[in-house]
């Protein structure tokens, strides 16, 4: 399969950054489309990237984009809000639009966890976009879906939220403490979905994208707390406490927490198997990177983080 201009959607996101990073690096064109360009502002100077202002839920716009492309990646998701526009609606439009197009490949990324009767809302519109994406894989139409645990990174909205909950409160109350996570790395992800493109024994196929080590959400946030220099109790509470929190949260600006996370954390965000081996490395510990940013942005933690990334 010869694939040369990839449209990327939620390019301009935290994994979609990545992503779009490692195509080129691959010599590929790419086009990102977004709402707010400043947002992806990162993304204009690289060489072979275009960056256009869209609405990607448009459909006559949806397909203008899809229309020149040789392979769509959709990396859209949200943790709140409409998640049937955004998880199902969107996927079936990008389908059709494909379809119509004659684009050959899709490149889904999901969530641990997927499932059409999962306990909540983000769960079971994830599990239905899966359905979507699986009715639709034939031989002129070679689907591929990664479903990643959490996903840290330099830029990650998880451990980097803790890090400046446990700097701004003396104490930290925490839902689902026993929830288990095993958290993988964004290069990781970014570098399974890049290799697939191109790979014939990833058509058709799904995998579940983890990093090497399971983690209770309690022993993360400690590991945060520690790795920033700080001493904070930990206040872990029970399920009632935690939906009640959550409950307070969902209405404060931001949205920190919302009851449907609560619910997405009753099911244990584990893989049940190996890091798949077709993508021919290891994932990276979680403990080999976010010392590197959690320290906070002193010249020392931007030299070691540099060295890390050149593997040094």
């Amino acid at each position: 399969m010869v694939i040369r201009n990839v449209l990327v959607l939620g390019g301009s996101g935290f994994l979609g950054r990545h992503v779009t990073h490692q195509l080129v690096e691959r010599g590929l064109q790419v086009r990102v489309p977004t709402r707010n360009r400043e947002r992806a502002k990162a993304l204009i100077l690289l060489p072979t990237v275009d960056v256009v202002k869209a609405d990607i839920h448009d459909s006559a716009t949806l397909d203008h984009l899809v229309r020149d492309a040789d392979a769509v990646v959709n990396l859209v998701g949200i943790l709140h809000g409409d998640f049937q526009r955004v998880h199902v609606e969107l996927p079936r439009k990008v389908i059709e639009a494909c379809q119509r197009h004659r684009v050959r490949r899709l490149l889904h990324v999901s969530a641990l966890g997927a499932d059409p009767a999962g306990p909540s809302q983000y769960l079971r519109s994830k599990g239905a976009a899966e359905q979507l994406i699986l009715a639709a894989q034939r031989d002129d139409f070679q689907t591929t879906i990664m479903r990643p645990s959490v996903v840290f990174g330099r830029e990650d909205a998880f451990l980097n939220l803790f890090a400046r909950l446990a700097r701004s409160l003396p104490v930290v109350v925490l839902a689902c403490p026993e929830a288990r996570f095993q958290p993988v790395h964004v290069d990781d992800v970014a570098r399974a979905v890049v290799s697939s493109l191109r790979e014939a024994h990833t058509f058709g196929q799904r995998y579940d994208v983890c990093g090497p080590r399971v983690y209770t959400l309690r022993q993360l946030v400690e590991y945060v707390v520690r790795a920033a220099g700080l001493h904070r109790p930990i206040i872990g509470l029970g399920a009632a406490l935690s939906m009640l929190q959550a409950a307070v949260l969902e209405h404060l600006p931001g949205k920190l927490m919302t009851r449907d996370n609560i619910r997405s954390m009753s099911v244990d965000n584990v893989c049940r198997c190996d890091f798949p081996a077709v993508f021919g490395f290891a994932p990276t510990p979680l403990e080999a990177v976010a010392p590197l940013y959690i320290t906070g942005a002193t010249p020392r933690g931007r030299y070691k983080w540099f060295r890390f990334r050149a593997r040094r």
